[in-house]
């Protein structure tokens, strides 16, 4: 099979679909992997990284496009790059659909088969491919909302874990999930007052034997996460869905009680954000201030710790790619009840229900397809 790795485009996105570790294992496998050029520079692999490893690099996006059967990614394809799919076509990336009309209508009019790593799942009901990135994202949201809490970027002018004599900053994280509890480690290392909100009890006990009496716990309700916004320097916003729009859980109301100054960090945004004042930002231009409380909901954190995450991101996906490009994405769907579940877009068709109920769109079940 012909798989291409095209440079990606969004902005400030440095990482690449394959390692040239993972392009070596799809070449032993006999498939012709098509990388473009300068693909891997932002993890710091070069052309001829991927010309040892058995890739054929090819000058364009469009001559990636216009070859590969199967065309992995990170991110979501920008709208150029939507423009060059067709229906004989695997896309194996990153999708977030539930907020982003605009790409589900040209993905699903392109006629490619489309499977998203943000709901494949695993035996437990984990999401093994989205895993990788929330715990990057987790740890990084700490970072970027303690930056933001400096004074000459808007902030409180707190430092997070304070010192000698001053409190610590008070961290507030809605979602005790993957996200929530590698904020919540960092947060910890960093010495802040660390309060995790989550509606799941099961969630609250994991929490409280893995930091004991160094993280506070709460039942996530309409007071408890009012009260808790409140008095926070910094909210992280933290809780998924998998394949739907985040529920908006801090509304405009809410966030006029806050401290000025104080920050929000929605690492819920490539799913719309969990709060009702997120609109999505780029590493450019990160953040914006509403009723003095500084936003920073950059799409792609990960994006900005490419070489970590690239290298993370691939030792998740790489088993589903060689089971697509080996077998053929009906066969390896049809072998694979997990991988199956990550088909979003088929033969212009809606295929993963979350999706189709936040965009009130037709929804096609996938064994209708298989």
């Amino acid at each position: 099979m012909f798989v291409g790795i095209p440079k990606e485009i969004k902005n400030h996105e440095y990482r690449v679909g394959l390692t040239p570790a993972s392009v070596r294992e799809l070449a032993e496998h006999g498939h012709t992997v098509l990388v473009e050029k300068s693909a891997g520079m932002g993890i710091g692999a070069s052309d001829d990284d991927y010309r040892t490893a058995g890739a054929t690099i090819v000058a364009s996006a469009q001559e990636v496009f216009a070859k590969a059967e199967l065309v992995i990614k990170v991110k979501e394809p920008q709208a150029a790059e939507r423009a060059m799919l067709r229906a004989d076509q695997v896309l194996f990336t990153y999708l977030h659909l539930a907020p982003d009309p605009e790409q589900t209508r040209d993905l699903l009019a392109s006629g490619a088969t489309c499977i998203a790593y943000e709901t494949v799942t695993a035996a437990d009901g984990s999401l093994p491919l989205l895993a990788p990135m929330s715990e990057v994202a987790g740890r990084m949201s700490i970072q970027a909302g303690a930056h933001c809490l400096e004074k000459a970027v808007g902030g409180r002018g707190i430092l997070l874990p304070g010192v000698p004599g001053v409190e610590p900053g008070k961290v507030v994280i809605l979602g005790g999930g993957i996200v929530g509890s590698n904020a919540a480690l960092v947060a910890v290392g960093m010495g802040a007052d660390v309060t995790v909100l989550d509606r799941s009890p099961a969630v609250l006990r994991r929490l409280t034997v893995q930091f004991g009496t160094r993280v506070k716990t709460l039942h996530a309700n309409r007071d408890s996460v009012e009260a808790a916004v409140r008095d926070a320097d910094l909210v992280i916003g933290a809780v998924l869905v998998p394949g739907a729009a985040a529920p908006k859980l801090v509304t405009r109301a809410m966030l006029s009680t806050m401290k000025p100054g104080a920050v929000i960090v929605d690492v819920a945004i490539d799913q719309g954000g969990c709060f009702e004042t997120s609109e999505a930002t780029t590493h450019d231009d990160p953040t914006y201030v509403v009723d003095r409380v500084v936003h920073y909901c950059v799409a792609n954190m990960p994006g900005a710790v490419a070489r970590t995450s690239t290298y993370a991101l691939n030792a998740a996906t790489l088993p589903f790619a060689l089971a697509l490009a080996d077998k053929g994405w009906r066969a390896a769907l049809r072998d694979d009840v997990h991988l199956r579940q990550g088909l979003n877009i088929c033969a212009g068709k809606l295929t993963y229900q979350h999706v189709a109920e936040a965009l009130n769109l037709p929804y096609t079940p996938v064994d209708a397809l298989l």
